[in-house]
């Protein structure tokens, strides 16, 4: 069983016992939290597609931590003008473990 899940703005495909990182969520650790945006579901063989969403169901996700993502670097140049920039970048996420589709 599995369903697609918008959360904060990204379509995610979950399932149930596993452990996602999503955009920052501003909900304390341990906390639950509901999606009621789901786009699909996928209940062993039956599949159920929403206009736009699927009415009824929820995901539930229990917040686990809140981290950043490993850092990104980004180089510009121009050759022979003597412009170096280098700028970095970590994204804020949050990790969440599905524990109920339904």
């Amino acid at each position: 069983m599995f369903a697609v899940v918008d959360i904060a703005g990204q379509q995610f495909k979950v399932s149930e016992n596993s452990t996602y990182y999503v955009p920052r969520l501003s909900v304390e650790p341990d906390a639950e939290v509901t999606f009621d945006n789901v786009l699909m579901l996928d209940n062993d063989k039956k599949l159920t597609i929403g206009n736009p969403s699927v009415k009824g169901i929820k995901v539930t996700a229990k917040v686990l931590e809140h981290l950043k993502d490993d850092k990104v670097l980004v180089f510009k140049k121009k050759r022979r003008k003597g412009y170096k920039k280098l700028n970095g970048h970590r994204q804020h996420l949050t990790r969440i473990e599905i524990t109920k589709i339904g």
